[in-house]
């Protein structure tokens, strides 16, 4: 009777680490971590720090994972020279993968991708000459011998990653590459057996789902990445999509994975604005078709969420990437009780998404040594120090517990109330809910290491030298430029923090002087009522124009976004469109969704001066007055470092860090990495 009690507390999440059978094998919990490229996989000689990666998250308890892309041929590459698998000499390099994955006792799947015209080359193929909206290069239309020999190129991929130790394979059959591609009509115009009605259309993935299974045989995992929401016109319709998910399943499939849209999508479907959740309904539906378990995803990112989406059943198993970036031991702290402990993923795409698409290495913001496991290590002290961290935004938090993770005694300074730092004023934007998350996982990892915080103090430089540390770091963060506008004085100005920490009232016509990412966050929080459609799947769909009904085609319906209580107009001197700087994932987002608003966004603008009668400006050499209530300064940032120089004059040894070393733009990114390689070596 005892232990009957005792087993919701000693399983917090009894659906998400109930076994998975799968016939031949068993998954030991339903975590799967979702293919993601890192930029490790396009070169062999990286294959150790890709098996490292992909070990420390086998070690962590993932149930199962899957590769980034792997193309079965050069036609498909992602680019020149990316990843392949399609020659017996690489089988070879690829089992460095497999045999770390399985020493850590974990399993793990190829990702099998061909890119079709979203392709970086003049080497594309596709099943019509159609260009993608989103890459330079026309396809060439395959022949039909051209479709059977990429059929056969996708089994023999399938049976090299057999022969090179893989559990299986995903077959990428969504997000608008090749096979997703053959389905819609956007994108294939065919005529022949490969195109036209909907048994045509299906013909190639199913083809390729039949003959990797009978390349592979029977106790092989076979995942099928399936378009279940394509959000694009001249797409799939429902009835079409659960067909297809009935042959891949009768043509040998043992999962289907949920995929959510193409890449050239005007609807969001990953960025931090996204509900959590906010797709596992489309797979829920699915469930009623289908017999062979279902994987939901995208924005899945703490247990209680998982455990949720599975415990209503949405799914049978969830897929998580980015929050497996994050915390490479999120499933066992979720399955051993400290939930509470995980680093979060906070969608941002900063470090992930984002540096993949400038053919950088990928890693992530909250946890910099991802995709840089044998490069970053925090290797215990053989001698320890006493330092002070003055700051306790994300630089002073990762340095102090760092620090202490390795051994070192630290006392954290925060003149205010609360950690955080500049995340306390982005977790209130609407939108940015998941950057509270960082603040719950520093407060207990500074409790857990045993740093000493001081909140609610100033430390001077004298002070610091009276306690005698052996160094100081300095993460004292920024201070706002000054744009030296005539009148900036005036009442109806103010700074951006006043703006979004609500302590003083706005009106209702408002510009903001400034087109950063921080003019962005200002301009969201004016434009709309709390609490945020963030928070709302059903409100959030309405906005966007997702059709949660599925009655239309690739699931799109007239977006209806809810009218700004305000009149805003967003300035910037620059000439050109503003949020051409934001980060290459997410800016089109924020610049949709403010033009959806009603936002008055102009670039080229000189700010002549303020006063009783608004904000006088100059564009394009015309000169006029925007009458406003308010007028917002969010025009930069500069480094303070006045404590670091007065430490530098008393002879102490000090380090400089986040804004207070660099202030262009606000980068967290920068300054998480920063702190963290500086605490590595101190």
């Amino acid at each position: 009777m005892l232990a009957a009690m005792a087993t919701p507390d000693a399983n917090p999440f009894p659906h998400l680490f109930a076994p998975l059978d799968l016939g031949f094998c068993s998954l030991p919990n339903r975590v799967l971590m979702g293919s993601m490229h890192t930029g490790l996989e396009d070169h062999a000689r990286d294959f150790g720090k890709l098996a490292e990666y992909f070990a420390a998250r086998a070690r962590g308890g993932v149930g199962l994972m899957v590769t980034g892309g792997f193309s079965p041929n050069i036609s498909g590459w992602l680019k020149p020279f990316s990843s392949r698998l399609s020659s017996r000499w690489q089988v070879v390099s690829h089992r460095r993968i497999t045999e770390a994955v399985h020493a850590a006792g974990g399993k793990i799947c190829l990702q099998i991708l061909h890119a079709g015209r979203y392709a970086f080359h003049p080497l594309s193929v596709a099943p019509s000459a159609i260009k993608s909206p989103i890459t330079p290069f026309t396809p060439r239309a395959l022949s039909d011998h051209g479709i059977e020999r990429t059929i056969r190129a996708f089994a023999r991929c399938a049976r090299l990653a057999q022969d090179a130790g893989y559990d299986g394979v995903e077959i990428m059959g969504s997000e608008g590459y090749l096979i997703n591609e053959f389905l819609a009509e956007r994108s294939n115009q065919r005529s022949d057996r490969w195109g036209g009605s909907l048994e045509n259309r299906m013909r190639f993935p199913v083809e390729i789902v039949r003959r990797t299974r009978e390349a592979v045989g029977r106790n092989f995992i076979v995942i099928y990445r399936l378009s279940m929401l394509d959000l694009v016109d001249r797409a799939q319709a429902w009835d079409e999509i659960v067909a297809l998910a009935k042959q891949v399943e009768s043509a040998g499939a043992t999962l289907i994975n949920t995929g959510i849209g193409w890449h050239e999508a005007r609807v969001p479907t990953i960025v931090t604005s996204v509900p959590r959740a906010a797709f596992t309904w489309v797979t829920r539906r699915m469930k009623e078709s289908v017999r062979i378990p279902l994987i939901t995803t995208n924005r899945i990112n703490l247990p209680n969420v998982a455990e949720a989406v599975l415990a209503r059943g949405d799914a049978d198993m969830v897929s998580m990437a980015r929050p497996l970036l994050a915390d490479p031991d999120w499933v066992e702290k979720a399955r051993s009780g400290r939930a509470t402990q995980i680093n979060p993923c906070i969608a941002c795409n900063q470090a992930c998404l984002d540096h993949v698409f400038e053919n950088r290495r990928a890693s992530c913001l909250m946890n910099p040594r991802a995709c840089y496991e044998t490069e970053l290590i925090d290797a215990p002290v053989v001698t320890k120090k006493h330092f002070a961290v003055v700051g306790a935004g994300p630089a002073g938090l990762a340095c102090a517990t760092t620090l202490a993770q390795r051994g070192h005694a630290v006392t954290l300074y925060e003149q205010s109330s609360e950690i955080g730092g500049q995340f306390n004023l982005a977790k209130r934007v609407p939108g940015k809910e998941e950057f509270a998350e960082p603040m719950r996982y520093w407060g207990n990892l500074l409790a857990e290491t045993g740093v000493e915080v001081r909140l609610g103090t100033h430390a001077d430089a004298a002070a610091l030298k009276a306690r005698g540390f052996d160094v100081v770091v300095v993460a004292t963060g920024v201070t706002p430029r000054d744009p030296h506008i005539p009148g900036q004085d005036h009442p109806m100005v103010m700074g951006y923090r006043d703006a979004v920490m609500g302590t003083k009232p706005v009106g209702r016509r408002v510009a903001i002087i400034g087109a950063g990412g921080i003019g962005f966050d200002v301009a969201e929080c004016l434009t709309q009522q709390p609490p945020s459609a963030t928070t709302d799947i059903a409100r959030w769909t309405r906005e966007w124009g997702v059709d949660t009904t599925l009655l239309q085609r690739g699931g799109l319906v007239k977006a209806d976004a809810e009218p700004s209580p305000r009149e805003v107009w967003l300035l910037q001197r620059t000439p050109g469109k503003p949020g051409k700087r934001l980060n290459k994932t997410t800016g089109w987002v924020h610049r949709a969704a403010l033009k959806a608003k009603g936002v008055h966004m102009l670039g080229g603008v000189t700010y002549e001066k303020i006063d009783d009668a608004g904000l006088h400006v100059s564009i394009d050499g015309k000169q006029q007055i925007l009458a406003v209530d308010n007028v917002i300064i969010c025009a930069g940032q500069e480094s303070n470092r006045t404590l670091a120089d007065e430490l530098t004059a008393l002879g102490m040894a000090v380090h400089v860090i986040g804004g207070a070393d660099v202030a262009a733009e606000l980068d967290a990114k920068r300054a998480i990495r920063q702190a963290t390689e500086l605490a590595a070596v101190l």
